[in-house]
């Protein structure tokens, strides 16, 4: 159990206050437990953290929750608004609720939960997180997604991973329809592993990986052949 630590009060202080002492903290801090309190949907809450901290917000965030994120656990205790987690780096980010669109765009690393749904466009752009959605995903989910790994343990929306290129999609649900240059693909051995360590770091143990699809790029968009990739 997480120790609650510090308690930061946004009915009582600034969120430019919370984030100046929580950008202040050294890597090494000792301060490292958060409890931030009545969020009441603010925006961009916790960003920016460059710690390994462990900060728990209490009830319901706006956009950018979590965006640019390096080494914390963030947990939001509620549901999250467009763009949380936007290009996380590493660490990691949990939503007990839902989250609005383009959840974990342009991250890099780390891994983002959504214990609930999440809507149109989750993991845009991303470059090597690993996203994992207990519910179902919206439409678009994973456009020109790049690196990485989206796991949907519900249904996808249309277009799923439009213009993808090399990040891998397990859906375990429905797939309404499959975007431009994404196909399913013949999931290995090492592909069950990947999805099996994802659920794993996402707490999820229930879920027997034989229900999972898997979906990827087919390469036809790219700029070069990936067959003479070595010949550049």
């Amino acid at each position: 159990m997480t120790a609650i630590g510090e308690t930061a009060d946004l009915a009582e202080i600034s969120l430019r206050e919370l984030h100046t002492t929580l950008h202040a903290l050294p890597r090494d801090t000792n301060r490292t437990a958060w409890h931030i309190t009545n969020p009441r949907g603010r925006h961009s809450v916790a960003v920016g953290l460059d710690a390994p901290l462990s900060v728990v917000v209490e009830g319901h965030v706006g956009y950018y929750a979590g965006g640019m994120n390096s080494q914390a656990k963030i947990t939001i205790n509620g549901n999250a608004g467009p763009g949380v987690a936007e290009n996380m780096m590493s660490g990691e980010v949990r939503v007990r609720g839902n989250a609005s669109m383009a959840a974990g765009a342009t991250a890099h690393g780390g891994l983002l939960v959504i214990e609930g749904n999440a809507g149109a466009r989750c993991g845009i752009s991303m470059k090597g997180v690993d996203i994992v959605v207990r519910g179902s995903v919206g439409h678009m989910s994973a456009f020109m997604a790049q690196e990485g790994n989206l796991v949907v343990c519900g249904d996808a929306g249309d277009a799923l991973g439009d213009s993808l290129y090399e990040a891998r999609l397990f859906v375990r649900g429905e797939v309404k329809s499959l975007g431009s240059d994404c196909e399913e693909k013949d999931m290995g051995e090492a592909e069950r592993a990947i999805l099996a360590g994802v659920l794993a770091r996402a707490g999820i143990t229930d879920l027997n990986l034989a229900d999972f699809r898997l979906f990827g790029s087919a390469r036809r968009l790219y700029h070069f052949h990936v067959d003479n990739a070595n010949a550049y």
